[in-house]
């Protein structure tokens, strides 16, 4: 007696802890609100969704090989694998799924999120920052005449009207053009910039004329004036398809100024009366540091700066960091991410292990997006989108209606063959049936795991294999019955022989379930994390519920029992 009275509290903790498991219960998600996604609280049972079942976005990448082959691409794209999932766990997306297929590509699954430009920028962006100071010595000037003779050679030009309406020979437009690029630094900064400033505008307004620059006339020196700060230029939105494609030639490259690179602005473009332009900045080519040292990096809004993403360097870094910043006083260091510059800020003191990127008029979700790819690293490797595929939230909810169906359906089919057959017996196993599904979604939630269409399906399935092993135990104990044994003893005798059967046919599908879970991918796997928890779950109920329920009511007999089976 004593021992039943263990067994039906073991059913009932199991049966309460599980019911709290799956009590609704408010949490932080990230949601779509007026076209924008923010982070609110919301009341939900804590079962998780998949992407099918909730909509959301699918991503296959592969290594872009299209500038530089890779040798072994299966041991890059583990690299890659580490930083893409850690740039996805920060990203703030529940349930995510990423998994590496086959040697040559990585699929990543975002259930709730639809927001494909921002998600493929955050997953492909290299993330490879450099700190570099900018040229103070106009070699972009003096190396201008040798780019435009082969820029001309080559047949790049521009059309006349963008020639026109941005020559250096317009002293006017060139300084309505570094207004626009104005640096926030103090006003000793200012005072020696301008002065800069002047002394290139003259050199442009042909004051000098035997200066650097030729006459107008050329790819280069027509469309490219001087900034607002040493090192910088702006080119005319209409001239940098030709000034981009002449950078590239082998023959510009090779005549680059030594100890000298050109790196485009972050800033696609900038406004100045009918004219737009983009930055362009010559940098030293030696970094004074790189992305390794950093070991932190986090967003923040600053009263006059605006949207900044502030960072922290490692000892050696910080020791580095300092002692070239403190040799660059008054120089301008460039912050260039993927060879791209996102500022250049006046140095006024050498900096140590803080220092902090702005974005001038950059977006606070730009600066978290930035930080996000700091922390996580540089990819190892350049990755492209092969494929995406979004998947609407209104598919996610025809899906589970009709996983609900499906389930009522199969539930009530096993409730009128159990208790149709089986008579009292078999609503016994019913109820140890509705106590399998409490425990199977149960263990779901407790372990994270994310319930997908296959899954679903992988439950309905389930349920008709729960009670598999009733049946067998059932028949068994009808053998016994017939060979004249008492009904005590049947029961006992029936679950004692059919233990053996059930355990080998259900070890052997939780094997095949872990197979599927192990070489499988997100849609197959969620069927395989059901159907392995249902097994587990419904050998507990068969075996050690479904005989609790037989000694109670036996028990609770009086005289001589007739076992209605």
């Amino acid at each position: 007696m004593a021992n039943l009275k263990y067994r039906v509290l073991l059913i009932a903790g199991l049966f309460a802890a599980s019911a709290w498991a799956l009590f609704p219960r408010t949490v932080v998600e990230r949601v779509k609100r007026d076209g924008v996604f923010v982070y609110d609280t919301v009341r939900r049972v804590p079962l998780k969704r998949g992407l099918d079942l909730q909509g959301g976005m699918h991503l296959t990448l592969e290594v872009d090989e299209s500038k530089q082959a890779v040798a072994d691409k299966s041991e890059a794209l583990d690299r890659a694998l580490k930083v893409v999932r850690q740039r996805i766990d920060e990203f703030g997306v529940a349930e995510p799924v990423v998994q590496k297929v086959g040697t040559d590509r990585i699929i990543v699954e975002l259930p709730g999120i639809d927001d494909a430009e921002r998600a493929q920028d955050v997953v492909q962006k290299s993330a490879f920052l450099e700190f570099q100071i900018t040229d103070e010595s106009g070699a972009l000037d003096k190396a201008m005449p040798r780019f435009d003779e082969i820029a001309r050679t080559a047949g790049i030009s521009v059309a006349s009207q963008a020639g026109t309406s941005a020559t250096g020979g317009d002293s006017a437009k060139g300084a309505s053009v570094n207004a626009l690029l104005t640096q926030k630094a103090d006003t000793v900064a200012k005072a020696d910039s301008a002065t800069k400033d002047s002394t290139k505008a003259a050199a442009t307004t042909g004051a000098d004329t035997g200066a650097s620059k030729p006459a107008a006339g050329g790819l280069f020196a027509t469309n490219i004036v001087p900034g607002q700060i040493p090192g910088q230029y702006v080119v005319p939105e209409v001239a940098f398809p030709a000034i981009e494609r002449a950078l590239q030639l082998p023959a510009i490259q090779a005549a680059m100024p030594p100890g000298k690179v050109i790196r485009w602005g972050v800033i696609d473009s900038l406004q100045g009366g009918a004219q737009r332009f983009r930055p362009l900045y010559v940098l030293d080519a030696r970094p004074i540091i790189t992305g390794e040292v950093l070991i932190d990096a986090r967003p923040n809004t600053d009263p006059v700066e605006g949207n900044v993403v502030q960072f922290t360097l490692n000892n050696e870094g910080a020791r580095r960091f300092k002692v070239e910043t403190g040799k660059h006083i008054r120089d301008n260091m460039a912050i260039v991410l993927d060879q791209k510059v996102i500022t250049a800020p006046t140095l006024q003191s050498a900096i140590g292990r803080n220092g902090q990127i702005t974005l001038g008029g950059g977006s606070l979700q730009a600066a978290q997006d930035l930080a996000l790819v700091l922390r996580a690293g540089a990819l190892p490797v350049p990755l492209k989108v092969a494929e995406v595929r979004q998947i609407g939230a209104s598919l996610g909810n025809d899906s589970i209606n009709k996983g609900m169906i499906a389930l009522v359906v199969a539930f009530a089919l096993v409730l009128g063959i159990m208790v149709g057959y089986y008579r009292f017996s078999g609503a016994l196993a019913v109820v140890a049936l509705i106590l399998y599904m409490v425990y199977t979604l149960a263990m779901l939630a407790g372990f994270n795991a994310v319930l997908t269409l296959p899954g679903l399906a992988g439950f309905v399935l389930s349920i008709g294999i729960a009670v598999d092993a009733n049946v067998l135990i059932f028949e068994r104990i009808r053998e016994e019955l017939e060979h004249g044994k008492s009904v005590r003893l049947a029961v006992e005798e029936g679950f004692k022989h059919a233990l053996s059967a059930i355990v080998d046919t259900s070890a052997a599908t939780i094997l095949s379930g872990m197979v599927l879970y192990q070489y499988g991918t997100g849609p197959v796997r969620g069927f395989a994390v059901t159907l392995v928890a249902g097994l587990v779950a419904s050998l507990f109920t068969a075996i050690f519920v479904t005989k609790t329920f037989f000694l109670l009511w036996l028990n609770r007999a009086r005289g001589d029992q007739t076992l209605s089976i």
